[in-house]
């Protein structure tokens, strides 16, 4: 099976997305920081998290709207890099996660976007 995104926005709501130097520094992306302002030094920002976009209050990213991602065709490096059928073995463990959430969707359980 091909690479594949579903635009279903599950991964949206489960994971955190680091952007890469490049990408912070053009400011293309709203960062969970940005209100204190650019880090000039990338692995400072690395550091305290400052190159991670925004989250909403329930803890999906910003760019999420009516389940699809608004920014898809330029979204960040590690959302292009990233697909659900996958058989990268580093997506394992976020592909498992996301069957997970669709299964409790699917069973009328929410989708639960904060740590347990």
């Amino acid at each position: 099976m091909e690479n594949k995104c579903f635009e279903c926005g599950t991964c949206c709501k489960l994971f955190l997305i680091n952007l890469t130097e490049e990408e912070y520094k053009s400011r293309k992306y709203k960062t969970q920081f940005e209100m204190f302002g650019l880090i000039n030094d990338f692995k400072e920002a690395e550091r305290c998290a400052a190159n991670i976009i925004e989250q909403k209050e329930d803890g999906s990213c910003i760019y999420l709207e009516e389940g699809r991602c608004s920014i898809h065709q330029i979204r960040p490096k590690s959302c292009r890099g990233f697909f659900c059928t996958s058989k990268n073995k580093q997506f394992k463990g976020m592909i498992e996660k996301i069957k997970g959430a669709k299964v409790k969707k699917d069973a009328g359980v929410g989708l639960s976007t904060s740590p347990p």
